[in-house]
């Protein structure tokens, strides 16, 4: 039986892995400090006996006993919100918990796949954002904390697969939605609707024009899980290319929702993005992937998780 380390696997998309490779016949490693996941996303794995859980920082050294044949490096704050609160952190889990990561895989002579995301492309003068365009990023703007820490990452890895020869895998992720978001992420998703359940303002930043593309968590994982079989070495975006304004998004939520709320404005922050759109040629190709749930469903079944949470 083959072993997969998820660092982050407590999280929204961490925990979902978790589950996936579970199904998948691996025996899982989760290892996650809880700063930002919580076991509450994984409670209903601990009775296999395939699943063990590490709480551990991973900007510490990382000891694992016994064989590992795939890291999989999930573990960072992800939205604005979390990123803010912990810049330190964000920097440090993405620099020293890669450098760790990618030092156990090498030790192992185990597969790595980097959790990278769409943000190392700021906010893009290119659209949509192939794999090669090289970003626009404000390096000491606030969302620099997380962009840097991403592009570092990426350039750590790619030098422990041209030096170390680590077998590498970077997947740049785009907006992700689904059951496990916390309800206080920060992101527009779980803010709406958890706004719309409660009748409250739905607080939009900006007039809602900037667009999004948001792809439902079991399509993105279904795509990570394929990378992580493949032998591609370079960075692949995993998202869903329909792209929806904000507002179009708000709206559609307070539909879903049969809600009373009604839109409040909020100044736009700092750096923020006009437009996030992926180009997914190279995932169609290489991995035969493409997202399969609409935004319609994808949001009817995230609506249902959030009422049972909220």
């Amino acid at each position: 039986m083959k072993s997969v380390l998820i660092t982050g696997g407590a999280g929204f998309i961490g925990s979902h892995l978790c589950a996936l490779y579970l199904e998948r016949g691996y025996k899982v490693i989760c290892m996650d400090n809880l700063i930002t996941g919580t076991k509450d996303n994984i409670a209903s794995l601990f009775d296999d006996k395939n699943f063990s859980f590490i709480n551990h920082n991973i900007t510490t050294p990382i000891h694992i006993d016994g064989d590992v044949d795939m890291v999989l490096h999930f573990a960072s704050p992800a939205s604005p919100d979390d990123y803010l609160l912990y810049p330190i952190q964000t920097l440090k889990v993405g620099s020293l918990g890669t450098h760790n990561c990618l030092g156990l895989a090498k030790a192992k002579k185990a597969r790595f796949l980097l959790a990278s995301t769409s943000e190392v492309y700021g906010d893009p003068l290119v659209h949509p954002q192939t794999e090669d365009y090289w970003g626009n990023v404000n390096p000491i703007g606030p969302r620099g904390v997380y962009d840097e820490a991403k592009r570092f990452a990426e350039a750590m890895t790619m030098a422990y697969h041209r030096f170390h020869k680590v077998d590498t895998k970077i997947v740049r992720i785009f907006n992700t939605y689904g059951p496990h978001m916390r309800l206080k992420d920060g992101r527009a998703v779980p803010n709406f609707i958890t706004q719309a359940l409660k009748n409250e303002p739905i607080t939009m930043y900006g007039d809602g024009s900037q667009t999004r593309s948001f792809c439902f968590v079991t399509d993105l994982i279904d795509g990570i899980y394929r990378l992580s079989l493949s032998d591609l070495n370079e960075p692949v975006n995993i998202g869903n290319p329909n792209e929806i304004t904000i507002k179009e998004l708000a709206f559609s939520v307070i539909r879903l929702t049969q809600s009373k709320s009604k839109l409040k404005t909020k100044p736009l922050p700092k750096d923020d993005p006009r437009q996030r759109k992926p180009d997914i040629s190279r995932a169609k190709e290489k991995l035969k992937w493409q997202p399969k749930i609409d935004l319609e469903d994808g949001l009817v079944l995230t609506v249902e998780w959030f009422k049972q949470h909220v």
